[in-house]
């Protein structure tokens, strides 16, 4: 069976082809494209006079920052050059630098220099830019889907705006699929749409235009195969067809990107919080985009120790346990292993009392609130150190009630500093009481035991 004109099949993709060419057909983004905002200044000044103001675009994949970049270049009449830093090297920079600096020169041009993927550039790499823009001979739109702060080297921050793009409501996703559906350069009119298929569609897309329609193109496609020869209606894309035809969500999630850097934070903090079903709903959206397995165990010790701490001491063993497992037996089985420590992590009872100790101790360490080790507590076994004193009058704990001496153990400039002070929850409920009882018996406030009759 032949396919329709609409789908133009061996063409550029369906995303490639909706591309807008100018600032009023972008979807989304409101919030950088008001009148007078740095984007549609630069887009609609033609003559050059507001200046050559480079940009870096910062946002999750299938946002526009290509669009965005592309429609700047058309609407303004400036020449469009495009390098990716997964293929573009130094050479490939300072050959577009000299062509926009002899453009400018001699024909009074000027160009707009899109970058995608920046964060892939090296330091030497990205010090390249920095003549064309210090000087103006482009202006550099910069693509990112990294923290530009973690990415992009200082000065080239400094040199440029920089503008976050969000992901594309279900609204702007909607409009899209169905401007897809008609236009021309799209499936010109070759399927309908089904407003379930329609939701799938926008559900599936996570607030990614490109993947919403790539998968309308996909499901457009089949609806088209499909069909019944000799049936000369016009297939209808339903819910059914676009389920069959992406069978998985594929979610937005670059583990090179900032999106590894959210999920990871709300797995946290879903564990911190105790929402069990939060955090195995982080964990699974690791899992599924494909994190390494070590890295989610990493960050499960690490839980263990800060947020659940001496509330429950059996939390990090778990944690150990999951991780040294992982390793051995690998995925997909390492799931289980890892869902479990989720589960005990995040019904944990929960005390950063350690890890608060510890950065107290830590902060005044750093402040130079050390003191001299008390003499008693020094080293006697070099020569001369007793002659010193080193050690004299120091009281051996286990010879003492309690395997509790009264003695000084902090320099004296923090005597009856307290640095550890466990919570009221788990595990650290008895062993605060078990801790002062402690602390009295070290400053000798504690009765003594009662002696042993005979």
């Amino acid at each position: 069976m032949s396919i329709q004109p609409g789908l133009r099949p061996g063409a550029a993709p369906l995303a490639v082809r909706m591309r807008p060419r100018s600032l009023d057909e972008v979807a989304g983004q409101a919030h950088l494209l008001r009148p007078g905002s740095p984007l549609v200044n630069l887009a609609n000044d033609t003559s050059g006079e507001s200046g050559a103001v480079s940009i870096i675009l910062w946002g999750p994949p299938g946002t526009g920052k290509t669009t965005l970049a592309q429609a700047i270049a058309h609407s303004s009449g400036r020449r469009f050059t495009e390098l990716s830093a997964v293929t573009a090297g130094v050479k490939d920079v300072r050959d577009v630098m000299e062509k926009a600096r002899a453009d400018r020169d001699l024909y009074g041009v000027s160009t707009v220099l899109f970058l995608d993927e920046i964060h892939r550039f090296t330091k030497a790499q990205q010090d390249a830019l920095l003549p064309g823009v210090e000087n103006g001979w482009v202006i550099l739109v910069a693509a990112t889907t990294e923290n530009p702060s973690f990415s992009v080297i200082a000065p080239l921050l400094s040199r440029s705006l920089l503008l976050t793009l969000e992901p594309l409501g279900d609204d702007d996703l909607a409009m899209l699929v169905d401007r897809a559906v008609t236009a021309p350069q799209g499936l010109a009119g070759t399927v309908t749409l089904a407003d379930d298929a329609r939701a799938a569609i926008v559900r599936l897309a996570s607030g990614d235009a490109r993947r919403a329609l790539t998968a309308l193109e996909a499901a457009a496609m089949a609806a088209v195969a499909e069909r019944e020869e000799g049936d000369d209606d016009i297939p209808e894309i339903d819910a059914a067809l676009v389920a069959r035809t992406v069978d998985r969500a594929l979610l937005r999630y670059d583990r090179q990107g900032d999106e590894h850097y959210d999920v990871i934070s709300a797995f946290i903090k879903s564990v911190r919080g105790s929402d069990v079903d939060a955090a195995l709903h982080y964990l699974a959206r690791m899992i599924e985009a494909g994190e390494d397995p070590r890295f989610i165990a990493r960050r499960i010790m690490i839980l263990a120790s800060e947020d659940i701490g001496m509330a429950d001491p059996q939390a990090l063993p778990i944690a150990v346990a999951a991780a040294q497992g992982v390793q051995l037996i690998g995925m997909p089985e390492g799931r289980i292993l890892l869902a479990e420590a989720v589960v005990y992590l995040a019904t944990a009872p929960k005390s950063n009392a350690s890890y608060k100790a510890l950065d107290a101790a830590i902060a005044d360490v750093r402040a130079g609130r050390i003191g001299r080790i008390p003499i008693h507590l020094r080293d006697a076994h070099y020569p001369g150190a007793k002659r010193l004193g080193h050690g004299k009058g120091y009281k051996y704990a286990h010879d003492a009630d309690f395997a509790v001496a009264e003695q000084q153990y902090l320099p004296d400039e923090l005597v009856g500093t307290r640095y550890y002070e466990p919570s009221g929850f788990g595990f650290e409920r008895d062993l605060s009481a078990r801790v002062e009882k402690i602390r009295a018996l070290l400053a000798g406030t504690e009765p003594k035991k009662e002696p042993k009759k005979d």
